[in-house]
């Protein structure tokens, strides 16, 4: 069976909850509960004060928005799709894009155990502070400068370059940088 992983899926504004029941009513009486896993309507609970009165309450987080979390089939994709109150997945086209493990954790949605991030690979970087380097990726791709600090931890290394007659120092992955003595 494939992984399961949170998708958007975009509602008309003020049909979240309803969206969310009938997805729920759908995967019971289908017996879809391996394919459609869980679905949520984000809540923040916020504080407004109305005539020097605080008063908490709850609001959602993103109208128009429920999040499903399944296995994108295309029995679940029809039936999440086909929900009364459902305009599409969000994604380009008619293709739903999952969240990624980020957007995920920044929505406050706990990973059980077990779902942390996948581990990114270690970059051993062989130059040292003093080595003249070449930026090869992003914005200032082909500035040559010095470098003046490795930090393993975060994988990135602060080269000094000349720009506009001025030392200024960048801070650039392993991945984007070659050494150039």
């Amino acid at each position: 069976m494939d992984e399961a992983n949170w998708y958007v899926v975009h509602t008309y504004s003020g049909y979240e909850n309803k969206v969310k029941v009938n997805i729920d009513k759908t995967v019971e009486n289908r017996n879809m509960g391996d394919q459609i896993l869980e679905v949520l309507v984000p809540m923040e609970d916020v504080v407004e004060m109305k005539n020097g009165v605080r008063k908490e309450s709850s609001r959602k987080m993103f109208p128009g928005y429920v999040l499903v979390k399944m296995v994108m089939t295309d029995e679940a994709w029809y039936v999440v799709r086909n929900t009364r109150g459902v305009t599409g997945f969000v994604g380009p086209g008619s293709k739903p894009v999952p969240l990624t493990y980020q957007e995920i954790r920044s929505l406050g949605i706990v990973l059980p155990e077990g779902m942390e991030e996948p581990p990114k690979q270690r970059i051993h970087f062989a130059g040292k502070v003093g080595d003249r380097a070449l930026i090869t990726g992003g914005s200032f791709s082909g500035t040559e400068g010095v470098i003046s600090i490795i930090n393993d931890s975060k994988q990135t290394v602060t080269i000094n370059a000349e720009l506009f007659g001025r030392e200024t120092p960048f801070e650039v992955g392993f991945e984007d940088v070659r050494i150039i003595n």
